[in-house]
Order: structure tokens, then sequence, then C-alpha cells
């Protein structure tokens, strides 16, 4: 076994060409064992073997810097730079999913966001040439999924205008993001992938100049890096030279050999160069090969032999939006759907496959999605964005100056809402209530459960005037929780007894928290504290019948799956300044950090987003208020 004496990058320098293609051989079988048992990024990561191999043959991280752009095909990267025990992959005090930089210094990037490795390579190429650092590389890795993404192209059109500045583009060319990649990029990929003439070509003049003594190899050389002339007669990558960039290509992304020849020369090129490999996402695993619609892009726990889930969860969020798309498409034909090249994972293939001509696939580009969206309104439709939470954030100057100022009836459907756990930091969906909390005019829905789900995705479509939101949180949908009344536009869960003339507490329940709230009902009542439950189902704006309510309330305890920084608690305290409720008020959410990578229910308890965390907190509060406080202690709570 050769993977196992594997314990940095320098130890590849030893091996055979016929050793390096049993390493990467070996390292599909690791990683299908290991990800089969623990979830995780599958198709990405057998898809780029050879091609990670080679860039650690040919550049010296952590002296050269290796960049992966979104950071989920970085799991042969962290094989390669000493990191071999997996078995605790995406799980508390594991490793991460991502390059991370607690746990090596050949990591760089692990915001896990697309389309941002060519700005942070070009940050790093002026730094080295700033400091005079000339035996220092930069050499990103950028899909041409993520190439679809604006960052990308801004950085290119910076890259390209210092014709000087070292720096290597590396295209892993797999034709997808989660699903093929789309759009007039992809087109042009596609032309470049299928006309050979050129690479036949050198592959002709290769066998003869090696043939020749002494000046064969070096005019090899020269002629690999013809000028654009001869390779626009062959291959059309005139694109890429017409920015300002060498372009080498494309290369077989398997050829270990053929990689690190073309790498070679793009590292001792003294300007900007892109190498355009071409991949196969999922490569040697048949299971991956065969699912047409992500190549296990992301899986769950999997029988590794099948590639069948090892078990079968119930309805999710997701599959509770997307059969509700479809009923809302027959019903009207002015709803569209739009995503940003995650169709599948956000629940609109459904719709896709029902309306084919009535579903947008914008590629890795959330601001453009944003306002294309505004234009469909504008226009008559009523565009539906579904959306990971998380990824919202990259289109607020869209969603506030291009939809809400125009207000424009758009739809933004937030998957992945709240705390998704073992994707670690940036996935954790915990800024979308903040951060729309200042959009004039927007209206934020967050549904409970899967009734309220449907209910207020109709709803949401109804508005012909202004954004709305609907956020639903990761996985599975738990079981109904009936209103026993309405007051205003808010759902009563509980409700003391009517002997009760002023309860203690009112507590205010967000989205799919609602059974964790009424747990704390239960708890709270076990101490004597008299509770009432509600959902305001729209948490934004602020429901007016909230103010007099909690007026008849002795302490308001908000509690929500966001961040506590400007969330619904920050919202609904304002709302009783503003009307003179002067009560006190506690908002319970997630502390404004990045989280580290874990299962949603350990950090929720790690933060003490739990029921007797909670309950144990308000039972102290209202002991205070009683006078209790001082002189003798706060019951626990169990």
């Amino acid at each position: 076994m050769l993977l196992p004496r594997i314990k940095g990058p320098r130890d590849l320098d030893r091996l055979s060409q016929e050793e390096l293609d049993q390493l990467a051989a070996e390292i599909r079988s690791f990683l299908v064992d290991a990800v089969s048992k623990t979830g995780g990024h599958l198709g990405p990561n057998l898809g780029v073997v050879e091609l990670t191999i080679a860039l650690h043959r040919v550049f010296e991280s952590p002296k050269d810097k290796v960049l992966f752009d979104t950071g989920h095909q970085a799991y042969v990267h962290k094989l390669l730079t000493g990191r071999q025990d997996f078995a605790g992959l995406r799980t508390k005090n594991g490793l991460s999913g991502y390059p991370s930089r607690a746990e090596s210094d050949h990591d760089v990037i692990e915001n896990s966001h697309a389309s941002t490795v060519l700005g942070w390579a070009d940050g790093l190429a002026k730094a080295n040439e700033v400091l005079g650092r000339e035996d220092h590389h930069v050499a990103a890795v950028i899909g041409d999924g993520a190439l679809t993404g604006g960052m990308a192209w801004e950085a290119l059109n910076n890259i390209a205008a210092a014709k000087d500045r070292p720096l290597v583009i590396v295209v892993n060319d797999n034709e997808r993001s989660y699903g093929p990649t789309i759009g007039g990029l992809a087109n042009h990929l596609a032309t470049l992938r299928t006309t050979d003439g050129y690479e036949r070509f050198l592959a002709r003049g290769k066998e003869i100049l090696e043939r020749t003594p002494v000046v064969g190899k070096p005019l090899f050389e020269t002629l690999h890096g013809a000028k654009k002339g001869l390779k626009d007669f062959i291959a059309p990558q005139g694109m890429f030279e017409d920015l300002g960039l060498k372009y080498i290509g494309p290369i077989d992304g398997h050829d270990i050999e053929a990689l690190e020849s073309a790498l070679q020369r793009a590292k001792r090129f003294s300007g900007p160069v892109i190498v355009h490999c071409l991949t196969q996402k999922g490569r040697g695993y048949t299971p991956a090969l065969e699912h047409e619609a992500d190549r296990f892009h992301a899986v769950g726990v999997i029988h590794p032999d099948t590639g069948l889930p090892v078990s079968t969860d119930a309805a999710s969020w997701t599959s509770v939006f997307a059969d509700e798309m479809v009923k809302l498409g027959k019903e009207r034909k002015d709803i569209v759907g739009i995503t940003a090249a995650m169709l599948q994972p956000v629940g609109l293939k459904k719709f896709a496959d029902a309306f084919p001509d009535r579903i947008y696939d914008v590629g890795i580009a959330e601001q453009h999605g944003a306002t294309s969206a505004a234009g469909l309104a504008t226009g008559g439709a009523h565009p539906v964005f579904a959306v990971y939470a998380t990824f919202l954030n990259r289109a607020f100057d869209q969603v506030l100056m291009d939809v809400a100022l125009h207000k424009c009836g758009v739809t933004f459907v937030l998957d992945r809402a709240g705390i998704t756990g073992t994707d670690g930091a940036s996935h954790n969906g915990m800024w979308d209530m903040s951060i729309l909390q200042v959009v004039p005019g927007l209206r934020l829905a967050a549904p409970r459960d899967a009734e309220q789900l449907r209910a207020q995705l109709r709803e949401a479509v109804e508005v012909k005037d202004a954004p709305t939101v609907v956020r639903f949180s990761k996985g599975v949908v738990g079981p109904a929780v009936p209103a026993v009344g309405r007051i205003g536009g808010m759902d009563v869960l509980r409700a003391p007894g009517a002997e009760v003339t002023r309860p203690d507490v009112l507590l205010v329940s967000v989205g799919a928290l609602a059974p964790m709230c009424l747990e704390i009902a239960d708890l709270l009542d076990k101490q004597g504290i008299s509770t009432t439950v509600v959902d305001p189902r729209w948490v934004k704006p602020v429901d007016e019948a909230l103010a007099p309510l909690a007026d008849r309330h002795r302490v308001v305890v908000t509690v929500e799956d966001n961040g506590r920084t400007g969330g619904v608690g920050a919202a609904v305290s304002q709302a009783l300044r503003d009307a003179g409720v002067d009560v006190p008020l506690r908002d319970f959410g997630i502390p404004q950090r990045f989280l580290d990578h874990a299962l949603r229910k350990e950090i929720m308890a790690e933060i003490g987003l739990t029921a007797p965390d909670i309950a144990r907190q308000v039972t102290g509060l209202v002991a205070k208020l009683d006078g209790r406080y001082d002189s003798e202690p706060a019951a626990a709570v169990d």
C-alpha cells in the first residue's frame, strides 16, 4: 500500500509513474470506503485524484499556494497533506468537509462559497509581487461550474491586466457543478472539449520530435506554447487568450504525466496561464457515473458496493416544497422557477420536469438570478427563486435595490435555513432573517411544519408588489403542530387556562422550532410559570397584534434559528418599544460567531439553544421579577 506512506506532498516525488497510477487507484478505493460510512462529497473528489497528485508534484505547498474553489473537491488534497483519518469526516472534532486553516498550513480558503478562488489567487499573486517572493507560486483550481459566477469573471478581468504577474489557473472541466453546467461558457468549453485537432496535432508532432536528437524536446515545448494564430486555426480557445490569458489544453485530467507537463509549463511562464483539464466527476465508481442527476456530488451514508442509501429518510422540507411548486405550476401559468446551478438540491427538479419552459438555471450567479427575477416580475411573471439561505447573502444588493426598490413580486425560497451543521460555518443559514430585516417592504415567512410551508408558499406567490421570502430548515420535516387559536395573523400554539388573568411568559416561536418551544412551555408549566406560545408565521413585518398581546404578559421571550444580532428578537424588541410596551424581553438564537462543523443537535446543545437551557433561563428571569432571585435559587428544570 502506497497511501499510508504519504505523509506530505514531497513524499510523492519519490514515486514512479507506475506507482503514481497505483496511488490514484488506492485513493479512489479509500474515498469510496470512507465517504460511504460518513457521507460527504464523493463524486467531485473521485474526479480530481490525478489532478491533485499532479498539482502537489509540481507545486511546493505550503510555500506555493494551491487553492480550491468551493473546496468540496479537497478530500484528495487532505490525504496528500497528512490527513488520512476520515473516520470522523464532517463530524464534531473530525475533519472538515472543506479546507480548514485549523487543520493544516496547506489549506488557504475555507469559505466554501463558489467562484471566489480567482479573487483570492489574484490577491496572493499581488502579495508575492509586492514582497518580492519570486520563488513563490499560486495555483487556483476552479470548476467549469464555478466559472459561471460573476465574481470569477471580475477576477479574470483583473488577472489578465497583469501580463507579467505569474498565476496558474486550473480549470477543472467536468461539465458540471451539481448538475450539468449551463450557459454560454459551457458551450464554449464544450467546443474546446470536442475540438481535439490541436492535441492530435501536438501528439503527432511530439512523436516525430522525440525522435529528433538534441533539439527535439525543446522544440516540442516551444510548439506547445505556440502563438494564438496556429492554435485558433486548430482549436477555438480564443476567448481566454482574447482576455490576455495564456491557454494550455485541453489536457486529459486523468493522465498524471500530461498534467505534470502542462503544469510545469504554466509554472515557468511569467504571466497568468489557464490550464484546461478535462475530468470525469465520479470517475472509477460505477454507481456515481450512472447517477445522472449529480454523479454523487454529495451523499449520505451509502452501501459502498451499490451506492444505495443505508436508510430512507422521511419527507424533507425540500420535498414538500417541490411537490407544492408543481401544484402551483399547474394552477398558474405565470409562475416560473429560478435556480443557481442547484436544480435538484433546492427542490425544483420536479417543477422543471413538469414545466421545462418555465425553469431557468442561471449558473452559480445568485446576483444575476435575483435581478433577472425582478425583470421577470416586471414582465408579468411570478418568479420563485429557490436558493440555500447562506447563498442569498451573495445577492443582498440585488434583493434590496432591484427587487424591493422596484416593488417586484418575487418569491425567494430559502432552503437549509438555520443551523445546517456538518458542512461547517459557511453553510449555516443563520444570517438571512437579520440581513433581510433592513429591506423595506419585504415580507418573510418561517413555516413551522409541512402544512404551513404549503400555505405560506401560496400566500407568498399572491404578493405582486413586494418581495416575499419563505425559509425552512435542512432535513426531515417534523410532525404537524396544530394551532389552538389565532390572534391577528399569528397562530396560538398554546394558551394558559382561562383562570390566568395575566400569564407570565409570551413565547414567540419562529419556524421549525415550534416543537421545542412547546417543550419549553411544558417545562415552565412544571415550575408554575404560565406561558402563551404564538407562531407569528410571517416574522417580517412584526404583526401589529403582537405588542398589545405582549402587554398582557410579564415577560416576552423569542426563540429563533438565526443569528441574534438583528434577527426576529431584535425586530420584536423594536416593535414593542415603538408601541410603548415596556416588558422584559429575552431573545434566544444563534450567537454571532462562525460555528464549527458538527451535527445540528450537537451545535444546538453547545450554544444553549435547547428546551432545558432556555426554560432554565426563563425560570430565573421570572423568579427575579417575583423577587425570589436573591433570596432563593430558581427551581431546577429537568
